[in-house]
């Protein structure tokens, strides 16, 4: 390359350092990306889980209408790792499946010799629209560029790896860290930017070699928009820092990351933006669509709010600025987000055949050690003295008969109807006050306020009923516009109406499945089952998230600091404790029975792996 062009390009690259310097201090400032090292597994199994391959295919790649990222998919498709690397030469892209496994995300071989481009949980969507509402088009074709965003299936499929084979659990929590994968994509923008050569190759791609000048300072302006709304939302989440708790792997403040997406990013009001004070583990969905009430805190009871608002806070365009365009007009896709929902749930639960739809995981034997049948059967007696009360008899256990099987079916005191007298287990919630475990998430949702505008006739200015009345007027102004009968409306709302409430506890529900949903409580703050069964002092004061290898002598991920990158949760911080579901000898606040025997937790850790 000619010495002039070089200089030349110097001085451009200097000029724009200079014009975005506030913005590039303010993104470069938290840009320090900590990512797990990743091998992929030599074998990777699905269990029977009571949905086909198929079925699943469509799950974690359907459409939810949500823009993730903030950019198109053909940009995510060909942007480059933000990587050390020589100017001027390309860098692996982004996109690169053991890149993305290193965040987390599975890669989908569900269907034999058919991986998907794009792991599990990630959609391709349709036209999408940039950060001033316009429709985003290629400045050379001027076709329309498509989204990409998260579905449900990202937050909500897990997996595990033993000696080398993985084993995927549809329905379970993900061990991603989606806050260090967003700032990630932030990192390769700004470095497609400013990185000598990577803008040329990205506008290569993009519009190919034979765009003119005037397309690629075009595409140019795109990007620098896209920057722009990122150094905003950065410049947010550093007004929140001090009172903000690290989420890491396995876990996301989900119900505060939706209230700022919707209140503030989307009202482009910065008063509502929150510290992430609260996160929690993600919970698994199995069942979860015939429990009474949804959340750790029990706070949504409408299947469908609790949906749509999943779809929002993950971006899904959502109009509360411009009347002319529609108010609550969004890219969610009501449609999907039902059909989704009509998959995980099956037929009613019955007192003749259970659940239906997506069931839990069963102990893969062929692949974990083998399960000690006398062992559990002692541990059986021991989960109906402790856990019974709470959780309800034990659904699904080898080591019960068939009969006890389906005792929690035949408990009437459990179960309450919807409208269409179909059964929901009335799921308990037990107050804080007794079961001890970190208040965080429940104070978080019951104390926060949002300022929103007269126009939008929000009722009220608490967090949770102003969150459910601007999901319900989202989900509306779609029936409006596809003309949906009243009483499809009720069936896709799954017969319940939209009721918010803000406990200051915590919902039970049945543990069936559970040795595959490490790490635990509600937070993922005990790595372990047989830390949970252990004395609080007992418990490790700093578990270490990222690992996929899991731990079948005590039912979670291995958690130590040998793997590199790996988090570090500190319980001593609030939103992190700990502390509370503690059997213990000594008095205090959380302690919900005696201390058990070793081999009193071994035997329960045994029967849990039936469940």
């Amino acid at each position: 390359m000619p010495r002039k062009t070089i200089v030349f390009i110097g001085l451009l690259i200097v000029a724009g350092v200079f014009y975005f310097k506030d913005d590039i201090d303010a993104l470069a400032k938290s840009f320090r990306i900590q990512a797990v090292d990743y091998q992929p597994p030599a074998k990777t199994v699905w269990l029977n889980q009571n949905v086909s391959a198929e079925r699943l295919r469509w799950f974690y790649h359907a459409d939810q209408g949500t823009r993730t990222f903030g950019i198109p998919l053909e940009w995510f498709m060909v942007l480059e790792q933000p990587t050390p690397w020589p100017p001027f030469s390309a860098a692996p892209r982004l996109s690169e499946t053991n890149y993305l496994g290193r965040f987390g995300f599975i890669p989908d071989t569900v269907i034999p010799g058919s991986p998907d481009a794009l792991p599990i949980g990630f959609a391709r969507g349709g036209p999408m629209a940039d950060a001033n509402g316009a429709p985003w088009r290629n400045p050379h074709s001027k076709a329309d560029m498509n989204g990409v965003g998260l579905t449900c299936a990202a937050c909500h499929t897990g997996s595990f790896s033993y000696r080398g084979t993985e084993i995927v659990i549809d329905g379970g929590p993900a061990n991603t860290n989606l806050f260090e994968f967003q700032k990630t994509v932030g990192l390769s923008l700004l470095l497609t930017r400013f990185w000598p050569g990577r803008f040329a190759r990205f506008a290569d791609e993009i519009l190919g070699k034979d765009s003119s000048v005037d397309e690629r300072m075009a595409l140019r302006g795109q990007l620098d928009l896209v920057l722009k709304q990122y150094a905003n939302i950065n410049a947010l989440e550093s007004k929140v820092a001090a009172n903000s708790v690290e989420e890491g792997y396995a876990r996301l403040d989900a119900l505060n990351r939706i209230g700022n997406q919707v209140f503030s990013i989307d009202l482009n009001n910065p008063n509502n933006y929150a510290s992430h004070s609260a996160p929690v583990h993600f919970p698994r969905i199995w069942n979860a669509p015939w429990f009474s009430w949804v959340q750790y805190d029990g706070s949504i009871m409408q299947p469908m709010v609790r949906n749509a608002g999943e779809a929002l806070g993950v971006s899904a365009e959502l109009n509360l600025l411009d009347e002319s365009k529609g108010l609550f007009k969004s890219s969610a896709r009501i449609d999907v987000l039902h059909e989704m929902e009509q998959m995980i749930a099956g037929e009613p639960p019955s007192k003749t055949k259970g659940f239906g739809g997506l069931a839990s995981p069963k102990w893969p034997d062929n692949i974990l050690p083998k399960i000690d049948p006398l062992l559990a059967k002692t541990g059986g007696e021991l989960y109906k003295k402790h856990c019974q009360d709470c959780h309800g008899p034990a659904i699904n256990s080898s080591a019960l008969p068939p009969n006890e099987g389906l005792a929690l079916f035949e408990d009437d005191k459990r179960w309450i109807k919807n409208d269409a007298g179909q059964l929901l287990l009335d799921v308990e919630m037990i107050p804080i006050s007794h079961i001890g475990t970190d208040s965080a998430q429940a104070e978080g949702l019951a104390s926060r306020t949002v300022e929103t505008p007269a126009n939008l006739k929000i009722k009220d200015g608490a967090f949770g009923p102003a969150l459910g009345d601007l999901v319900e007027k989202t989900v509306d102004y779609w029936y409006d516009q596809n003309k949906t009968p009243p009483e499809d409306r009720k069936r896709i709302n799954g017969y319940r109406p939209n009721e918010i409430q803000a406990p200051l506890a915590y919902k039970v529900r049945p543990l069936n499945g559970i040795w595959a949903t490490p790490p635990y409580l509600h937070n993922g703050s005990v790595p372990t089952i047989y830390a949970l069964l252990s004395p609080v002092k007992e418990r490790p004061p700093i578990v270490y998230l990222g690992n996929r290898e899991y731990d079948p002598k005590n039912l979670g991920y291995v958690s130590d600091d040998k793997l590199k990158n790996v988090f570090a949760l500190d319980t001593s911080k609030r939103g992190n404790s700990n502390s509370g579901h503690e059997f213990s000898n000594e008095k205090r606040l959380g302690v919900i029975g005696p201390e058990l025997r070793e081999d009193e937790r071994r035997a329960l850790i045994e029967f849990i792996k039936t469940l």
